[in-house]
């Protein structure tokens, strides 16, 4: 399997890397050498969880560059009155009539609390591709599925200023 990111994803995690490596990972081993400077190891409390800190860490850079390796790069762009990555839509939930805001993002920037829906979602992946007034199905699963109507759609003109466009 692969995650889908987007070109500035791939930076934003080539950034972590980078810093993971050369800060973080810093600070880890002086952790770790500082802490086995205080005497006997296995009452060290100090020196275990500087340890644990270093593997977090460690394993949070070789996840990330796994992640690069296997990317799938795919592309921002949408038609001009259709919904696509990176843009905001105002859905109406039929069944408990309720208006929500959702931003269409990758997998790897989800964040439902946030309003930020991924496109693997069942919700992303229904609302792609769609129009203002399209009432979509979101199917769950085999035996769960609902109906949502969009009601707005906001795209981001990616120019570098993020400005809106509202439909």
């Amino acid at each position: 399997m692969y995650d889908e990111l987007t070109k500035k994803d791939i930076q934003r995690i080539e950034e972590e890397i980078e810093y993971r490596k050369v800060v973080i990972r810093k600070q880890a081993l002086e952790a770790v050498k500082e802490a086995r400077a205080h005497g006997d190891l296995s009452e060290n409390f100090e020196y275990h969880a500087a340890k644990k800190d270093k593997n977090q860490n460690e394993s949070r850079i070789r996840y990330l560059e796994r992640m690069l390796k296997t990317a799938k790069i795919i592309d921002e762009d949408s038609k001009e009155d259709e919904v696509g990555l990176n843009n905001t839509v105002t859905v109406y939930f039929e069944d408990d009539d309720e208006t929500e805001v959702y931003k269409l993002v990758t997998t790897v920037r989800g964040n439902s609390v946030n309003g930020l829906i991924s496109i693997d979602s069942p919700i992303g992946k229904a609302l792609l591709g769609h129009k203002i007034g399209d009432r979509v199905l979101v199917q769950v699963n085999e035996r769960i599925s609902y109906y949502v109507i969009i009601k707005e759609l906001e795209k981001t003109i990616d120019d570098g200023s993020d400005k809106l466009r509202r439909y």
